[in-house]
């Protein structure tokens, strides 16, 4: 029996609803390239100094640091949320972005670590639930809200991706801190790598050249106190995901150690 029958009445219908969805997928997709870039305006005007005065925020990041220090992490206290906070702001102001923006990106990365405090394993999911709450009493909208948690919940590479220019920015100021001071362990016969690594870093910058599009992490190594080796063997998902936090900011990510550059 031939299969080229006229269409029915069932066959005509399913092609009118084929055609309909067909046409809302191509209204959508316009939609959505005409779009207007994300912006966080009209801004609610809550500054970094309003969230890191919080008192959940000062108690949870307190906490955070002390109970990774007894399960033998490095430092992830008040210093490394106050310099994640200002390179995350730095990317973003310098690279042009409005100034509401760095401010978010200054809030992201002050907060990104709170998570902490209730589990290592997620923190960036579990801050992002914890910083809805706190953001919100504060009066922030929820557009900014949005921006954030977004950010924070997207900043480790084993679960984030860069999806907004201030978690792009927060991922990149986290992964350069890298430096002897964030190591609490005292005697260096026990130190493990990763202990041995940061002791090792003696100068830890960001360069960002808005005019080459460049984000540059420039290290000082102490290599006989660990080598160049042992750094990538840690971090070099974390260079990666570095790689693809500047390409969403439309930059080229690069390592230069000892004053050699190395990508």
């Amino acid at each position: 029996m031939s299969n080229s029958a006229d269409a029915g009445p069932v066959d005509e219908e399913v092609a009118r609803n084929v055609e309909e969805l067909s046409r809302s997928v191509k209204e959508a997709a316009t939609a959505a390239t005409d779009a207007e870039p994300l912006s966080p305006e009209p801004s609610s005007g809550i500054t970094l100094d309003e969230v890191s005065s919080h008192e959940g925020v000062q108690t949870f990041i307190s906490l955070a640091d002390r109970y990774l220090g007894e399960i033998g992490y490095t430092e992830h206290g008040f210093r490394h949320a106050g310099l994640v906070s200002k390179i995350s702001y730095n990317v973003l102001h310098r690279l042009g972005f409005e100034d509401r923006m760095a401010e978010l990106g200054a809030i992201a990365g002050y907060l990104h670590d709170m998570g902490n405090f209730v589990c290592r394993s997620m923190h960036s999911q579990t801050g992002s639930v914890l910083t809805y709450d706190i953001l919100k009493e504060l009066g922030m909208s929820y557009k900014e809200i949005g921006i954030i948690l977004g950010a924070i919940g997207n900043h480790e590479e084993e679960f984030g991706n860069p999806v907004n220019p201030v978690g792009a920015a927060v991922i990149v100021a986290d992964k350069s801190d890298v430096h002897r001071s964030r190591v609490r362990v005292k005697d260096p016969t026990i130190f493990d790598i990763h202990d041995r690594v940061n002791n090792a870093v003696e100068r830890s910058f960001l360069r960002v050249d808005d005019g080459a599009r460049t984000l540059t992490l420039e290290l000082g190594i102490d290599t006989e106190l660990a080598g160049v080796m042992e750094y990538f063997e840690i971090f070099l998902s974390r260079m990666v995901m570095c790689r693809r936090a500047a390409e969403h900011l439309e930059c080229e990510f690069k390592i230069d150690i000892n004053g050699t550059k190395l990508l």
